[in-house]
């Protein structure tokens, strides 16, 4: 496969998994402070700012960044959030 098939496919797999994480929070089958939630931002934004960069799509990957930066803080908050109820 050539690169560009690569940067295709997971342009296609992070869509999914960003439209899997709003339709899951749309109905109200995930909490936004889930870590399957977050997880699925994340890995969802990081794909689609790899893709939207390759095609020099800049505005876009901006967004994506932004995107990756705010799951991250989630995730973080999360983390700290379950290690203070652990003492």
């Amino acid at each position: 496969m050539t690169p560009t098939t690569y940067v295709n496919v997971l342009g296609w797999l992070s869509s999914v998994a960003v439209v899997t994480a709003y339709c899951l929070i749309s109905l109200q089958r995930l909490r936004s402070d889930s870590k399957i939630y977050q997880w699925l931002n994340l890995v969802g934004s990081v794909g689609l700012a790899v893709n939207t960069a390759y095609y020099r799509a800049f505005p876009s990957t901006v967004v994506n960044i932004v995107w990756l930066m705010i799951a991250s803080a989630a995730l973080i908050r999360i983390w700290r959030r379950t290690q203070s109820s652990e003492i």
